[in-house]
């Protein structure tokens, strides 16, 4: 069987794991979200963890659908995916469904979908596809990253007006990641931190006034207990009252009382952390950095360079993703709506996810088949 498919020859060059390494991560979510809602008397909130159990098989599902079909074609693919993804994105801004404060989700057929999330797949694709079109011996220059940013700029736009400036950052930490990887001079990186750093004033100017509030507590949460600075308060508390070993399994009394905000979300890493404490924590941490390494290693061993980016942008995806969560919840950074990778409740995040490690066993499992 040759090119858009998989020799049967080959299966046993996949990841196997990445794979395991995968479903130990959706796991332990399994049980966090079980125990952040057990003694809740919600039935819907209660039974979270069996909806996650549902989506976990169907995420699983379309990853073997992208590793089974050829990263090739699926490069050719880029544009029609992204002119769908701004479509889906558009059609949110109009008949999207409205929850949290924020219009972000798609219905269909009794399920929502969050087409801003599925689109970091789309740019992963889209922003390999572009660099390795590039036909530059050398560090790239302003004329080559014209292209790719404007593709960038255009959902980062319509997403940050759902609002979800998280989800639309991310899109830039995709193209700033594998523009870097393939190289950029050293004098337009000089300039770009200079543009950056003279915009910033204006930048802030444009933040709403929730988002600014955000960004002011991050800095003295105290100052405001029982309104912006609640959510890193009780979160600090939970993670700080697990200690060295926790508080033990399904224990924690921060979830269990329900002062914490999110517990099954974004704040889910601060349920962990108080149940297994300070080495529990350290042990999920390293399980992701090892996670991160089976990435990278794809990406630099991959045979040629757009599997190489694909295979970075995914790399970089799931790290920003769990770094930003894991410092939220202990009050690093500004609070928004990002969750920690296979852990976090949400069929989108996972379902993205999923895909995402997809298209790296994708590129792994070819990279091994001589043409």
């Amino acid at each position: 069987m040759t090119g858009e498919y998989i020799d049967r020859s080959k299966w046993r060059n996949i990841d196997f794991t990445l794979v395991a390494m995968t479903m130990l991560l959706c796991a332990i979510g399994v049980i966090a979200i079980y125990s952040a809602n057990l003694h809740n008397d919600s039935p819907h909130l209660h039974d979270l963890y069996l909806r996650q159990i549902y989506w976990i098989g169907i995420s699983f599902a379309a990853m073997l659908m992208v590793m089974i079909i050829d990263y090739r074609v699926i490069e050719r693919m880029a544009y029609p995916l992204y002119a769908i993804g701004l479509i889906s994105l558009i059609l949110v801004e109009t008949t999207g469904h409205i929850g949290g404060g924020s219009q972000r989700w798609l219905s269909f057929g009794g399920f929502n979908l969050q087409p801003s999330e599925l689109m970091k797949i789309v740019m992963i694709i889209l922003i390999a596809r572009v660099m390795d079109d590039v036909e530059k011996d050398g560090d790239l220059g302003f004329r080559e990253l014209v292209l790719p940013l404007v593709f960038v700029a255009i959902p980062f736009l319509l997403v940050a007006r759902q609002p979800d400036l998280g989800t639309a950052l991310i899109y830039v930490i995709l193209f700033v990641s594998i523009a870097l990887f393939t190289g950029i001079a050293r004098n337009v990186i000089i300039k770009i931190s200079i543009t950056l750093a003279v915009m910033a004033p204006i930048f802030w100017v444009l933040l709403k006034p929730y988002q600014k509030k955000r960004i002011l507590t991050l800095l003295n949460p105290e100052a405001d207990p029982m309104g912006q600075g609640y959510h890193i308060i009780q979160s600090k508390i939970a993670i700080g009252s697990g200690g060295f070993f926790g508080k033990g399994a399904f224990a924690g009394t921060q979830s269990k009382l329900n002062f914490l905000p999110a517990k099954h979300t974004d704040f889910i890493f601060s349920v962990v952390a108080e149940e297994v404490g300070f080495i529990g924590s350290l042990i999920l941490i390293a399980l992701f950095f090892i996670f991160v390494m089976r990435l990278l290693e794809t990406a630099l061993h991959s045979k040629d360079k757009f599997g190489s980016l694909v295979a970075l942008g995914v790399c970089a995806m799931i790290t920003f993703n769990m770094l930003y969560n894991v410092g939220m919840t202990m009050g690093l950074f500004p609070i928004v709506g990002i969750p920690l990778p296979f852990i976090s409740y949400g069929g989108s995040a996972l379902l993205t996810n999923f895909i995402a490690i997809g298209l790296v066993l994708n590129v792994s499992l070819r990279r091994f088949r001589l043409e």
